[in-house]
C-alpha cells in the first residue's frame, strides 16, 4: 500500500512540476486588447503584435506573484526528490512524510500566487480592459496547484499507511 500511494505522490508531484513550470515560463496568464491589438501578459513580460517586452515596473503584487511561484516550484521538486528517495534504500517514513508536507507546501505557495494574481487582475485590469480573458498558463497553473495538494495527500496518507503497519516496540515488562 505504501509504494502505491507514494507512487502515485510522486508521479502527481511529477506532473504538478512540470505544469508549474510551464505556467511560469510562458507569457500567456492573461489576454486582452490593447489599442485595437491583441496582447498577451505572463509574469515576466507582456506582448503585443507578437513583440514581447520585459515588465518595466516593479509592482508588489508582479513580485509576489513571482516568488510563490518559484518557490512553489522549488517544493515541488524538493517533495518528489524525498518522495523518490524512499523508494531507494527501502521505506524512509520521515523522507516519505517529508515529502508530503513539501509537496502540500508547493500546492499552497501555487494557491498563493494565483490568488494574488487573481485579485489584482480583477481589481484592476477588469476595469481597465473591457475585452480581458485569463489564459491558458494561469488554468495550467490552478491545475498544478490541485494536484500538487493532492501528491502531498497521497505522500502523507502512505507516511500514515506504514506508520499504522508498524509492530510496536518489544518491550520487556519489568
Amino acid at each position: 500500500m505504501l509504494y502505491t500511494l507514494a507512487g502515485g505522490g510522486t508521479l502527481c508531484g511529477v506532473a504538478a512540476l512540470v505544469l508549474l513550470i510551464v505556467s511560469t515560463a510562458t507569457d500567456f496568464w492573461m489576454h486582452y486588447r490593447y489599442s485595437g491589438s491583441s496582447a498577451n501578459q505572463g509574469l515576466w513580460r507582456f506582448c503585443i503584435n507578437h513583440k514581447c517586452h520585459a515588465h518595466t515596473m516593479t509592482v508588489a503584487f508582479w513580485d509576489a506573484t513571482r516568488a510563490f511561484m518559484l518557490l512553489a516550484v522549488l517544493s515541488c521538486f524538493a517533495g518528489i526528490v524525498l518522495g523518490l528517495s524512499a523508494f531507494t534504500n527501502g521505506t524512509k517514513n520521515r523522507r516519505v512524510r517529508t515529502g508530503g508536507i513539501a509537496l502540500v507546501l508547493s500546492g499552497f505557495l501555487a494557491l498563493l500566487a494565483l490568488a494574488v494574481y487573481t485579485g489584482v487582475t480583477v481589481t484592476f485590469f477588469g476595469k481597465r480592459f473591457l475585452d480581458w480573458r485569463f489564459s491558458w498558463s494561469y488554468i495550467i497553473g490552478w491545475v498544478a496547484a490541485i494536484l500538487a495538494f493532492a501528491a502531498g495527500v497521497f505522500q502523507l496518507c502512505a507516511y500514515r499507511q506504514t506508520s499504522a503497519a508498524l509492530p510496536p516496540p518489544n518491550n520487556p515488562e519489568s
